[in-house]
């Protein structure tokens, strides 16, 4: 189910030059955040949080898996030179998967780590805050790789369609609109967060055992109709 060469190459599609100093750019702007808040305000749990979830969560990982998730395939399915992976021996399933974890380990690099500095710098992991939230970017990478990676396959605008999911959905509606938050890949996170983080810090509408589930639903669905939208992609020759 893993291809190594087809992971090489969509590693290096998402590391160039131009791809990588987009990832670099927000992680950097949160550190950034975190070091002014902690000279500003001291040591505060509820800072950290407030702070982690309305920049890290709410906002940076989604963002890197936009450009994670739909940078694994899009670009090669836009200029037409995914053509030339399907042609080779490989599974088109296989294809899928291999992208989808290459996708997750980008996203994850990108925000859990980052997201775990910016707990340490904001509070020293004061009320378990950093490991909850970091927590929270692991499980929300694996969820948002999928979408986005299934968006890639399916249409030319993923990324404009990533945005208006990750920025209007769950950022505007998922904050005014209550019903919302339960479709919501950053609620399903929160919601292990809220159980790892100390009582009161972190919160999220969705129960735990529900979140699991969605997310567990969303991860494979997506991941298999990503599969079988490959599938459809005729070569030239099988015309």
């Amino acid at each position: 189910m893993y291809e190594p060469t087809v992971a090489r190459l969509t590693y290096r599609a998402l590391l160039g030059r131009r791809r990588a100093a987009i990832l670099f750019v927000l992680p950097a702007l949160l550190i950034l955040i975190a070091v002014a808040v902690r000279l500003l305000t001291g040591a505060d749990d509820q800072v950290a949080a407030d702070v982690l979830g309305g920049f890290a969560i709410a906002t940076m990982i989604p963002l890197i898996g936009v450009i994670a998730g739909t940078g694994a395939i899009g670009p090669e399915i836009d200029d037409g030179s995914i053509v030339y992976l399907l042609a080779k021996p490989v599974k088109r399933s296989t294809i899928i998967f291999t992208k989808l974890i290459v996708a997750i380990a980008v996203t994850m690099a990108f925000s859990a780590i980052p997201t775990f500095i910016a707990g340490l710098i904001l509070n020293g992991n004061g009320g378990q805050i950093a490991i909850a939230y970091t927590v929270a970017a692991l499980v929300a990478s694996i969820a948002y790789s999928a979408l986005f990676l299934l968006l890639g396959t399916v249409t030319r605008h993923a990324v404009v369609l990533g945005l208006v999911y990750a920025l209007v959905w769950e950022t505007l509606f998922g904050s005014l609109v209550p019903g919302a938050r339960t479709l919501s890949v950053q609620q399903w996170s929160l919601s292990l967060a809220e159980r790892i983080g100390a009582d009161g810090m972190i919160s999220s509408d969705v129960g735990l055992p529900t979140a699991v589930t969605l997310l567990a639903v969303v991860t494979v669905v997506a991941t298999w109709y990503a599969g079988q939208k490959l599938r459809t992609l005729k070569l030239a020759g099988e015309e």
